[in-house]
């Protein structure tokens, strides 16, 4: 069953966790790692400011979590090390505007009594309560949402498709230290993957790119991100900055070149069939 979870941090750093693909992190301290751990995708996580905001500012879902070795919000970059390394990734449901949320906020004693404590489990009866108080029609629009989720889905089918044209063992959400990666190519049972594929279509690519590194250093495989034009700055950005190590080594596919692959695979096999050579 779903748990609800209270998130609480600086209006600053939960301004970075939404500019760079909705992120959150606990520290690896005992107590938080063993929250962590209970995580799982469906939680539903409400986000506390701190002062000056001091209240709710909206509210999410799990969809999967991490662990990172690269800092991201202002204090880890300051120190030069991860302080929050247990990270987990949730979609938005609500969030008031940012430049609104000293004055738009959800103000409650109960939610303000458990922040003290930081993250933490909190009863699905004071959620429901707390949820109530947002405006009516607090939700994300679903039918941007789901052609994004489509998009990216059918991306992932092609990948596989194409990989298993390509004589190699495709698979998606392939596991990696609790990760789950969108495709990967194998060339025997027993390897590791040989090609790691993250597809990114629309959003931050911090989190995409975060696991292409970490399955090169794993495991030294070929990387590739698939991500729509528009997006391709951000991802340059990255790969110039925080992940400069894998600059070299990743290849950003637009989406348009998937489809051509395919077509072209596609096409060759038939063509293979009808001479009887495959």
């Amino acid at each position: 069953m779903p748990r609800w979870w209270l998130a609480v941090g600086s209006p600053k750093n939960w301004q970075i966790a939404f500019e760079y693909g909705s992120i959150w992190g606990l520290q690896a301290t005992t107590r938080q790692t063993k929250l962590w751990e209970r995580i799982s995708p469906s939680d539903q996580v409400l986000f506390y400011a701190t002062g000056p905001v001091s209240g709710i500012i909206g509210y999410g879902v799990v969809r999967t979590k991490f662990r990172q070795d690269k800092p991201l919000w202002p204090q880890e970059v300051r120190e030069r090390k991860v302080i929050w390394p247990h990270r987990f990734e949730f979609d938005v449901k609500f969030c008031f505007p940012k430049d609104q949320w000293e004055k738009q906020r959800i103000i409650s004693d109960a939610a303000r009594a458990i922040a003290r404590s930081g993250f933490q489990a909190i009863r699905e009866e004071l959620a429901n309560e707390l949820i109530k108080l947002f405006p009516p029609g607090a939700i994300s629009p679903p039918s941007i949402e789901k052609k994004a989720a489509s998009t990216h889905d059918e991306i992932k089918a092609k990948l596989v498709e194409i990989g298993r044209l390509q004589k190699l063992i495709a698979e998606s959400e392939y596991d990696m230290d609790g990760a789950k990666l969108d495709v990967v190519w194998r060339r025997i049972d027993r390897a590791v993957p040989a090609y790691v594929f993250e597809v990114q279509i629309g959003g931050d690519p911090y989190h995409a790119v975060g696991k292409l590194k970490h399955a090169f250093d794993l495991w030294n495989s070929n990387i590739f991100l698939i991500v729509s034009d528009k997006d391709i700055p951000k991802a340059k950005d990255l790969l110039t900055g925080t992940f400069h190590e894998i600059e070299a080594r990743v290849r950003l596919l637009e989406p348009r070149k998937i489809d051509e692959l395919l077509e072209r695979k596609k096409a060759y096999h038939d063509f293979e069939a009808e001479l009887g050579i495959i």
